[in-house]
């Protein structure tokens, strides 16, 4: 599996912006999709998962009620939609996959990941 992010850019606080993440190769329904963020300085934390069969998605406590993730069985890709920026939503987003059942939280638990693209939100 490979996975490519794509959206990023340059936002406002207050604006909304959607990435996606492409999957190209064999995805099975009990992968588990993920975003993860990484701010400069900072460690690469948790921002949001599902699986791939569907079902209820989990967030970070700091973005839940803004963003939602969402899967796209038909172009296999996988969105996260962002509204309501802060500024404290600028880093670099990956999107990740788990090729176990359970949607975990950590980047330790995701084995497959995408390079990265920049969200910056400027006031």
């Amino acid at each position: 599996v490979q996975l490519q992010a794509s959206g990023g850019g340059l936002v406002q606080v207050g604006d909304s912006l959607r990435l996606a993440c492409s999957v190209s190769g064999p995805i099975f329904v009990n992968y588990v999709m993920g975003w993860f963020r990484q701010a400069p300085g900072k460690e690469r934390e948790f921002v949001a998962a599902i699986t791939w069969a569907g079902g209820t998605p989990t967030y970070a406590d700091s973005v839940k009620g803004r963003f939602t993730i969402s899967r796209d069985t038909a172009k296999i890709t996988v969105s996260l939609q962002m509204n309501s920026l802060k500024l404290s939503d600028t880093a670099v987003y990956y999107c990740a996959a788990r090729p176990f059942v359970g949607l975990r939280t950590k980047p330790i638990d995701y084995s497959v990941w995408g390079q990265g693209t920049l969200v910056t939100v400027s006031s």
